[in-house]
Parts: C-alpha cells; structure tokens; sequence
C-alpha cells in the first residue's frame, strides 16, 4: 500500500458523499491531493489559479447545487486567500469543504518555505477545522484520516451549512513514479441522516390562538433560496391571516406560484425601500405589526430594519430548524425550530377553512384579473414636458386602530396602498421624459428585460441596494443571489462564473458596479466556457455609492480619498478572457443593445455590457428621487 493512500482516499469518500465538483489552484505540497482528485472519474476538477477567485467559484457552484464543493490548494498564504470566500459562506450557511495542503508540523516556525501556521486558519469562521495524521504508517491512523473526512463533509451540510477546514500535512515525496496509478480503496463512508422537526400539537394549538388572537401579523423574510412549498404556503398564511409578507429581492418571494397566484391579495411585497423613507408617522403607525415572524438570513432594507426597531412589535417569533439566532430587530420572543415552509403548513393544516393541499382557497384576483392599488392617484399622462407622478393618500394619525371594528383585512390594506403606490412611483419616476443618462434608470431598463428562470445576482455597494428598490417585473421567475453573508465586493464575477458553471443551461447575468468588477477581475482567469453568463457593468469610474450615502459626499476628501476615481474600461478585460463586449452611454444606445446582449450567443461566449455614466449626475438623479419619495405625500 501507499504511504500516500488514505490521501488518495480523499476523493473517493468526497465521491460517495455525493460531491461532484472540485476546484483546485495548482502548487507543489497539494501534489498528492491534486493528482488524486484529478484522476477520479466521478469528479468534475476545474483550476484557477487565484484562490480568492476559485474559493468564490467553489461557493457559486455550492449555492447552485445546493450541495458541497471540495476547494484544493497548496500551502502559506494560498489558504489565507480562500479566507473572504470562507467568512461568505460561513454567513450565508454554504457547504464548503476546504483542503489545505500543510507542511509537517515539525517544520512550522522554522523558516521553511510557503509555511505559515494553517491549523484552524480560518478562526471562527469556519463550522470546524479537522487536522489529518502526518504519518499513515499505523491503521489507527488511516481510520483516523476516514473518519475526519467523513465528519468534516457531513459537518459541512448539516443545519446551518457551512464551510469546514481539512488541513492535510504532507511530507516528500509529493509525485508517483512514472507509470504508477493511484488506486481508490473501498472506503467506509458515514452518512448522516436528519430529520424535520416538528413541534408538539399542544404547542402548535397556542401558537394559532396567538395568531387568531392578534389582528396585526406580519412576516418578513430574509435571504432566502427559492423555494416554491415555501411560497405557496406564505401565500396561503397571508391570506388566512391577512399578515402582509415582506421580502428584499434576496429573499425570493416575488416569484409568481400556484395555479391562483393573484398579486393583489397573496402576493408578498418588497417596495419597503421606497415606502419605509415616507416621514408621515400615521402611515408609520398603521404598518405597525403586534406579532413579527422573521426567517431567513440578511436583510438589505436599512429602512426596513430601522422601522422595525423603532416600532416595535410586542412579539417576534423567527423560524429556524438550528443554529444560533440573530436578533436584529431587538424583539425577539420566541425561537420555532422548525423549517419555515413546515411552520407555516403545520399552522395551516389547524386551520379547516384552509387544507393544507389545496391551493384553490387562495383568494384569486377578480374576473377581469385587475389588480387594483388602493390609496394612490391615477397615474397622470405624460405630456412633452410633464413627469409622470403618483401620491401616496393616507386618512391620517388613528385611522383604522379600533381592531374590533376594523374590517379583516385592516392590517393588510396599508401595507398594499403603500406597497403599490411605490410601485407606481417608481415606475412613474424612473420613465420621466428628458432625463439624463443615469445609472438608476439604465438598471430599471436592463431589469425588465431579464429572461425568465434567470440567476440573477447582484454585486454588493450600489448594484444590490438599486435592485432592492426598483424590484423585477409582474411575474418575473429570476431567482436571485447576492453575497450578502459578508457583504463584500470581493468575490461577486467569481460567485456568479461558479453558478454559470454549475447550470450551463440556465442563463445567469451579474449586475455590478466597476469597483467591484475590476477588483475581482481574475474572476475569468480560467479556462471553462460560460456561455450562458452575462455581466451589466455600470461603470461610473469611482466608487459612487460614497456621493450617496451621507457622511462621506460632505467631505473635502470625497473624489480623492472615498471615490478614488479610475480611468479604467472593461473592454481590454473582454477581449483578455473572449468575452463578448457591448457598450453603451446613453438611452437610445442601451435600449438598441440590450436585446442582443440578452439573445443566446452563437459564437458560445459570455457577454458583458459596459454601461457608462458619471458619478455626479447619478448623485443628483438619486437625489431627486429621494426628494420626490419624500415629498409625494399627501
């Protein structure tokens, strides 16, 4: 047997466990795991050099797949850079299993070369870190290595998913001689089986009390997958409740679902970033929920989690099956572990005028399949010079807080007057005539006309705040992804190349701004087509989002020092990895080519789009619009 042989051993139990996607950068220790990987047929090994890339190719095909994928590297500081991937998938729950190639421990401290001190390198913020036998010369050692590697994968998908560390030693030599073949042992494999939970029937009896009880209920969801059970079972719950649900685009509650999806009464909402910034405090007071139900992860509403703060519900119950649990708003009263669409079916299944199996008791919209929104002017027609604009009416301070007279449905009316009205506003506001070219509204565009089943993501700064305001289409089925465990630029062209690798069928398009694109450019450094992805750059030449938030866009120091202002274009970055490159620096140019951008290639390459504005004019266009939220009330 080879001395090396419960390393090559490492990818047949990656392969049992049902692992199929590795991602390696190349190096000289990682040589027995690089070989070993590379020659399992099962296995689908792709290399890019940059680990900080590849580790965020690892996490996008794990988020696709919704299973783990094996990182590889070598030793020293290739590990410390899969470390922002890491901390990314730790926060937003996705199975990584990372193996670090190590230099023995007698070498550590001692000057020798690319050896650092690897062992739990990624603290906290890893699930776990696992450390393989040096030496493989006794059986209890080879059981030892098996059985780490076993727990480290189960670890890494058991609730909450995460990424764990395998640091694997190694001593020469690293290479088999020439002609030699790895041989794959039958491995013991350990598989772990969980189970839903479920609560007592006592226990779900009170809760339903609780909620038949409190005429104010409302659910917000965080990042979340989509998750279609879950989806008809929110909308059922609002209407058996009539609690409003509200979700980010992260959350993936927009998307339309059932045979009786009607957007005027089930269907969640997600304007809250235009609605929530209204300083009318009647409105604020009528939004006001009793009991708060939360799941999920991140919120990007800023608005959303400062008004939940500071009307507070009297109680908050968050659903989740494990795991500790953040409290965000400062209300929470009740943990549930349970997974959330099983809550809410369990909730149902109490309720007789609502089975469980049966979507037709969702209220459905009328014969004519309008969809009304309540509260807000008729849209004014635009003439040459007019905006179109809508307002925001509301009975005032008091209005509808008598519960026991209050129609069923009092809770849920404002939260859709609001909700819609900001719909029309947005839209009214953003189709303006004789606007200047800006990227709020090149994004608006570029949004209606992303195809259907698309992946969407969204790059972090401005790319992910804008999309939250501005929302997808009626019916849109665009699944949406952001890195918002951490929040960061740094990895947002690799976690979408790793979905575009992982469902080549499926077209996937990045929205993103220049900091983030040019940062994480290595992103395309490898050698693996993705037709099917498109990236939108809104290139502004600087970091913009700081001439939109306040605090820095009052200082001297704004262009120099927070903008940092670049000359840079992408188009030398297309014609570097073949990627198809589209421009475009006004309306009428973006509108001709965004058709084509979108259309399947037949040359078989990604496309990127580099939309060109300047930083000033979209402060001052995002300006007015925050002036005219505030102001369109009446």
């Amino acid at each position: 047997m080879s001395t090396l042989q419960p390393i090559h051993n490492i990818p047949e139990i990656c392969a049992q466990h049902g692992i199929t996607d590795v991602v390696l950068s190349p190096g000289s220790r990682s040589a027995p795991l690089t070989i070993a990987f590379a020659r399992h047929p099962e296995l689908r090994v792709r290399v890019v050099p940059d680990e900080r890339a590849a580790a965020f190719i690892g996490l996008g095909l794990a988020q696709a797949q919704r299973r783990p994928v094996a990182l590889v590297c070598t030793s020293g500081t290739a590990g410390l850079n899969y470390a922002p991937a890491v901390a990314e998938a730790f926060f937003q729950q996705i199975p990584l299993v990372v193996f670090t190639a190590d230099r023995p421990p007698e070498w550590i401290d001692q000057l020798d070369g690319q050896t650092i001190r690897q062992p739990n390198l990624y603290g906290r913020h890893a699930k776990a870190a696992f450390e393989l036998p040096v030496d493989f010369t006794h059986a209890d050692a080879r059981w030892q290595a098996t059985r780490l590697v076993n727990e480290a994968i189960n670890l890494s998908q058991e609730f909450p998913a995460g990424p764990v560390q395998v640091n694997v030693p190694l001593r020469e030599p690293f290479y088999p001689k020439a002609g030699e073949e790895i041989q794959y042992e039958p491995v013991k494999i350990s598989h772990e089986v969980s189970g839903a939970a479920q609560l007592p029937a006592a226990e779900l009896d009170v809760l339903r009390r609780q909620l038949r009880q409190t005429p104010r209920v409302l659910v917000v969801a965080g990042q979340y997958p989509h998750d279609e059970a879950l989806l008809l079972a929110l909308r059922r719950f609002g209407a058996a409740y009539q609690a409003p649900v509200v979700g980010d685009l992260i959350a993936n509650v927009h998307q339309p679902v059932g045979p009786d999806f009607d957007a005027a009464r089930t269907a969640p909402l997600g304007r809250q970033d235009v609605f929530m910034v209204v300083p009318e405090p009647g409105l604020r007071e009528a939004l006001r929920p009793e009991l708060l139900i939360t799941y999920g992860q991140s919120l990007i509403s800023k608005a959303l989690k400062n008004y939940l703060r500071e009307y507070p519900a009297t109680q908050h119950w968050h659903i989740q099956p494990a795991g500790p649990v953040a409290d965000t708003f400062r209300t929470l009263t009740r943990i549930i572990r349970m997974e959330p669409a099983a809550f809410f079916e369990a909730i149902l299944n109490g309720n007789s005028s609502l089975p469980a199996s049966d979507s037709s008791s969702i209220p459905v919209a009328d014969a004519a399949g309008s969809t009304p929104v309540l509260g807000t002017e008729a849209e004014q027609r635009t003439t040459n010079n007019e905006k179109r604009t809508s307002r925001l009416t509301w009975q005032g301070p008091g209005s509808a807080r008598d519960e026991a007279a209050a129609p069923k449905d009092a809770f849920t009316t404002p939260w859709q007057r609001a909700n819609g009205w900001a719909t029309d506003f947005v839209r009214g506001f953003l189709t303006q005539p004789e606007q200047p070219f800006n990227e709020f509204t090149a994004i608006y565009r570029a949004l209606q006309l992303v195809p259907s089943d698309t992946a969407l993501h969204l790059a972090n700064s401005m790319a992910v705040r804008y999309a939250n305001i501005l929302g997808l289409p009626a019916g849109c089925t665009a699944e949406v992804f952001a890195n918002r465990g951490t929040s960061g630029i740094d990895g947002c062209n690799s976690t979408a190349v790793g979905a575009a690798l992982a469902q080549p069928a499926r077209p996937i398009v990045l929205l993103t701004g220049d900091v983030a694109f040019f940062y994480d450019r290595n992103a395309f450094w490898h050698n693996y087509p993705t037709p099917n992805l498109r990236v939108i750059l809104i290139n502004n030449h600087a970091g913009g989002i700081f001439r939109l938030i306040d605090g820095p866009r009052q200082q001297p120091e704004l262009e120099e020092f927070f903008e940092t202002r670049q000359s840079l274009t992408a188009e030398n970055t297309a014609k570097d990895f073949g990627l198809r490159y589209f421009t475009a620096a006004t309306f009428a140019e973006l509108d001709k080519v965004l058709p084509a951008f979108f259309a399947p290639s037949s040359k078989g390459n990604a496309a990127l789009l580099e939309i060109t504005t300047d930083s000033a004019t979209n402060a001052a266009f995002f300006e007015q619009y925050r002036a005219a939220v505030r102001t369109s009330f009446s």
